[in-house]
């Protein structure tokens, strides 16, 4: 009987720990539709690290920043990302059957599982991560709109070493500020955004090259400006 009692009570700690979890991060994500988050975990860690150059971040609202600067990210790293709820299960199913094939394994990682992870969590592979990572996004796809999670998302997203949000990235590498990219220059951006401490806006390789005017071609596919405006509405 003792051992059944301390089970129990153990039992209804963990449900009770849990509970206590789940509701301090809906929270949190609460806050934050409406609260810019004053940092990231990647910020976070990149300043703990003492790296250099010294970190460069600042915070604009979504209408500050370029749409053509929006329609790029959704070309290059997340197309389907008005329709889905956080998780991309067909990107997913896709990646696996192109593993399957002999293809290199590939994220499928959605705009929200990558604000997920930049704001919360941690870089690196691993099944635990990726599991919070996508739990976060369906609760962020809960919580906030669309528009939100890309604002936030161009906010944080790291374009080079110690470079964090659109805006930084743009007067950095342009000497403009990110409502003034072009479309082109958007391209140059987002082409490095899947790993942006080896790929480089200003010396651009024959890759990054390659993804930029792929990037422009599917920005063109998706009918320019007009796409934003149709699910924006």
């Amino acid at each position: 009987m003792a051992r059944k009692s301390l089970l129990r009570k153990t039992l209804t700690w963990l449900v009770s720990a849990c509970l206590a979890v789940v509701l301090l991060v809906l929270g949190v994500l609460v806050l934050f539709r409406f609260v810019d988050p004053p940092t990231s975990a990647f910020m976070l860690a990149y300043q703990w690290g003492d790296q250099d150059p010294p970190l460069q971040q600042e915070w604009v609202d979504g209408e500050k920043i370029s749409p053509w600067m929006s329609l790029a990210v959704i070309a290059s790293e997340d197309q389907r990302f008005p329709q889905h709820w956080g998780v991309d299960l067909d990107a997913i199913r896709q990646a696996v059957s192109d593993y399957r094939a002999g293809d290199g394994l590939r994220g499928a990682s959605t705009i929200t599982q990558q604000t997920a992870k930049n704001l919360f969590l941690w870089n690196g592979r691993s099944f635990v991560r990726k599991a919070l990572e996508a739990a976060l996004a369906l609760g962020i796809e809960l919580v906030w709109p669309k528009q939100r999670i890309l604002e936030v998302y161009l906010n944080i997203a790291e374009f080079g070493p110690g470079i964090y949000g659109a805006e930084a990235a743009s007067r950095h590498y342009f000497g403009i500020p990110a409502s003034q990219l072009s479309a082109y220059q958007s391209a140059r951006l987002a082409a490095v955004l899947p790993n942006p401490n080896v790929l480089s806006v200003v010396r651009p390789s024959p890759y990054v090259v390659g993804r930029v005017n792929w990037i422009r071609g599917q920005m063109r596919q998706l009918s320019g400006l007009a796409y934003l405006q149709d699910w924006a509405r």
